[in-house]
This record gives structure tokens, sequence and C-alpha cells, in this order.
């Protein structure tokens, strides 16, 4: 893993002909007949001592662990991929990375109910039985693994750091939260600081991992189409949830669609989907129905898009006066069900 020069692809063709023992015990010569460049050869005949030391202090500790391309815990998924990482390492629970999982993404920068929407289809699912995999990022990332969380489910968090440290540093209480009852993962070794490439390189791992990928918002260049394309490749099921044409964060979802992911409104349309990775020995908990609405407060929030609408539609629609119209809007809007938005009109979040 540290000799420079040595990508997956060629890690992975090296252990194809030898065993890493007997690598490190090949002359200068039979090296470089391998393909092996001489700054590789060079580190592999002097390891950075200090280097991997410090790598065997960190796999000490509890709940730490480096699965290798070879171990019975490596994810058999993971191995169909094109480029798939040589060594994993664990923070948490190795062994969830069999489960039947189902990433979601989107962007860092969602609306309040692009997250909420991310929270609500990460919960149900895993009250299905499937384990919740994302990338801890800011925004759609990190609402699917507390949406995961609250029903007491498993959620897989991908970073592009080494697990030594935690991006963003803001997300380190989540990241402690993830570890207790599920697992953070990484092909990059402790010590590893965040860089922009390293990013795309994650995004392959969690397309990889899952049987299939739902995208809640992105905009039309963002790096969570980036991780839907490569779910492709991978031959995944990819999912998106269409938005308005004048939403920039439904563009990606909706070109996504186009192109022939399957639209989602509920998440029964996914489960039909992926019926087969169901977990039937984990049964969907129904939640009660927390609606404390009248029927005037209910007819008002069906005349509500899902897009801005303002109180003067809203009075003309139902002949009632501004005064009862904001009156209702503000009991609404306290219970969680729309937000006001710029120029004094309101969104429906549920």
């Amino acid at each position: 893993m540290r000799t420079p020069g040595v990508g997956c692809r060629t890690f992975l063709n090296l252990l194809k002909t030898h065993t890493p023992v007997q690598l490190f015990s090949e002359s200068t010569s039979v090296l470089s007949s391998l393909g092996l460049k001489s700054p590789s050869i060079e580190v592999i005949k002097n390891p950075d001592w200090t280097t991997i030391d410090n790598d065997l202090t960190w796999l000490s500790l509890s709940n730490n662990y480096a699965i290798t391309f070879n171990d019975s815990n490596y994810p058999y998924q993971l191995k169909e991929i094109a480029d798939p990482p040589p060594v994993l390492f664990v923070r948490g629970n190795p062994n969830l990375l069999a489960a039947s999982q189902i990433a979601i993404v989107g962007s860092r920068n969602p609306s309040t109910l692009g997250e909420e929407t991310a929270f609500n289809f990460a919960k149900t699912l895993s009250l299905y039985g499937f384990t919740i995999t994302s990338g801890l990022a800011l925004g759609i990332d990190a609402a699917s693994h507390r949406g995961a969380l609250s029903a007491k489910g498993y959620t897989i968090a991908v970073a592009g750091t080494g697990l030594d440290r935690v991006y963003p540093a803001l997300h380190k209480d989540l990241a402690t939260e993830i570890v207790n009852t599920g697992a953070i993962i990484s092909e990059f070794p402790p010590g590893t600081t965040a860089k922009a490439n390293h990013f795309p390189r994650r995004n392959r791992i969690i397309s990889g991992l899952c049987q299939g990928l739902l995208v809640v918002e992105a905009a039309k260049q963002s790096g969570s189409l980036i991780t839907a394309r490569m779910a492709l490749e991978q031959n995944r099921e990819v999912f998106a949830i269409p938005g308005s044409i004048h939403n920039p964060l439904a563009r990606g979802c909706n070109a996504l669609i186009r192109q022939g992911a399957k639209l989602v409104e509920t998440s029964q349309d996914i489960i039909e989907e992926l019926h087969q990775y169901y977990q039937s020995d984990k049964k969907i908990l129904l939640l009660p129905d927390e609606s404390t609405l009248d029927l005037e407060q209910q007819t008002l929030l069906n005349r509500i898009m899902f897009s801005p609408t303002s109180i003067d539609e809203l009075v003309q629609i139902t002949g009632n006066s501004v005064e009862i119209i904001s009156s209702m809007l503000l009991i609404l809007e306290l219970q969680g069900y729309l937000e006001g938005t710029a120029g004094g009109c309101y969104i429906r979040l549920k």
C-alpha cells in the first residue's frame, strides 16, 4: 500500500503471481520484469518502517481493521468492479460489508426538503433491513446516515481520507455514532489527508458496495452523477427522485431519469425492484400517523405545492382571508409540513 507507483491495478496484477511475502523476497531484476519502476523497487527493498509502524499501531487499536483482497471478509460485490481496492481499512464492524446495501447520495447543499427526503428514505429502507451506504459528506450523505441511525439500523460511511481523521471535521460526532453500530471504511491508509482526486475514487466504492443507488438531489454537474454513472457501469440499479424543472438541484436527477434511471416516489418503489435482497427476517415497522391537522388545515396543505406557492394564490383558491390563511400557514410551518421561502411563498415538505 505504501509503495509509490503501485495503484490498484498494479497491486492486483502482482497478487496474481506473487504473495506479498514472495514479492518482498524477489530480486531487483525480477521486480523490474514485473513492470515495477525504480522508485517502487527502491521502496520494496527499503521500506519506510516508521510509517509502517504507525500503520500497525493504528491497527492495534480497538475496532480498527485492514481487510485484504483475499480476506474472507472482503465484500464480494466490490470484487466485481473494474478496479477494486486491494486493501480496505475499517473502523467498526467489518462483517457489515457483506450486508445488502442501498447507497444514497446527493447534493452537499440540499434544500430542506431534500435533506428530509434522504433522511426518511434511509430510515424506511433501514427498517426493511437494508444497510445504508453513503460518503459522510455534508448534506444528503449526512442526512442518509442519520436516517439509518434513527431507525437503529446499520450504515456504512466511505471516507476519502485515512480513518485516523474525519472529513468534514464537523461530522466527528456522526462518525462516532456510525462506528458504534456500523462501519467507516477507506482505501486510503492512516495519515492520508483530504484531496480533491480522492473523492471520485471513493465514489466507485460507494456504488460498488451497493445493490442499488438512490440519488436524491443533484445539480447537472455534480459528484453524485459521477457516482451514478459508476453504478450503471458496475451493473447496479440506479434510482432518482424527480423534481421541479425550475429547481437546479433537480436537474441532475431528472437527467438520470431520462437516461434510464428508475423514477422513485416512495421507498416501496425501491423495495419492489430489489426484493431479492430484502432481509425478510426484519419486518417493516409502520410508523403511526402523527398528523394532528383538522380538516381545514389538511385541505389547505393539499393546496400547497412542492414548489413555491404564494399566499395570494391560496387566498384565490380557497376564498379565505389573508389573516386566516396566514394563521393556518404558521401552524403548518411549526408542525414541519412546509417552510417559507423568499417572496412570501411557501413550499410543502411532506
